[in-house]
């Protein structure tokens, strides 16, 4: 893990409010150092730029706290929301079109409400190479 670490994979601004506990397990810990070291510390290093984990793993009483589906990948470790430092749409765009363009091997990459931030996962037993736009 080079450009990240555990605390901001898992820190939780709604967790630290709402008193969750959002502490991993050790295979929800195998998956994110499996996200940052297949995902996240490749496309770091491509952009060249802080890149800011808005979302990382939730537990799933946070998970139903913020709303996130059922079967999210969050709550497996397997999934983070991505904000470039300056919060600026077009730079998710670039995030997310760099992504696509290095190849990575994410399972889902999703610009989230035209680039409000992007969803990218990544399983360790085989990923969709999915890309979606969700409004």
């Amino acid at each position: 893990m080079k450009y990240f670490t555990m605390d901001e994979l898992t820190h939780s601004a709604t967790a630290i409010r709402k008193g969750i506990d959002n502490t991993p397990d050790s295979k929800v810990k195998a998956n994110l150092t499996a996200l940052v070291a297949n995902i996240l510390d490749p496309l770091r290093e491509a952009y060249g730029k802080p890149i800011v984990v808005s979302s990382g793993y939730r537990c799933a009483k946070l998970n139903r706290a913020v709303g996130g589906v059922a079967r999210s990948q969050h709550l497996s470790g397997q999934a983070a929301d991505l904000q470039s430092a300056g919060k600026s749409r077009s730079e998710h765009k670039k995030l997310f079109d760099l992504a696509r363009k290095l190849n990575l091997p994410y399972d889902q990459l999703i610009d989230e409400h035209d680039y409000k931030w992007v969803h990218i996962s990544f399983n360790p037993k085989g990923n969709r190479r999915q890309v979606l736009h969700v409004k």
